[in-house]
């Protein structure tokens, strides 16, 4: 998987760059077929205390891209909530096809049943 990180206003430092990759890990887990993530780290010194890191992520996909992001207090919790946040979608997204992959079984064999008759 490509992985690209961006940061403004912060400093990259070991620790961060190892926390995001290990959450990048967790991501892959439930979607190996994840292509690229573009994460960017943004501190912004104008804005209230309670939000001043932003964390963004985009992974791509094939389909549509997933892309979340937060603002807290903390930068470390803003790349878990953003993690938790992706995490959720790529749920759904295979809720929904493997939904409509049992849809498609039933009607085929609704089918075949009543050709049968």
């Amino acid at each position: 998987m490509k992985f690209i990180l961006s940061t403004h206003n912060v400093t990259l430092t070991k620790a961060i760059e190892d926390h995001v990759l290990s959450r990048i890990e967790k991501l892959e887990h439930f979607d190996h077929r994840a292509v690229e993530v573009r994460v960017t780290l943004e501190h912004d010194h104008t804005r209230v205390p309670e939000r001043q890191y932003n964390c963004s992520m985009r992974l791509g996909v094939r389909g549509n891209d997933l892309f979340a992001e937060d603002s807290e207090s903390d930068l470390y919790t803003a790349i878990d909530m953003v993690t938790k946040k992706l995490e959720q979608q790529i749920r759904k997204r295979q809720s929904k096809r493997k939904a409509r992959k049992h849809a498609e079984a039933a009607r085929v064999k609704q089918r075949r049943q009543e050709s049968a008759l």
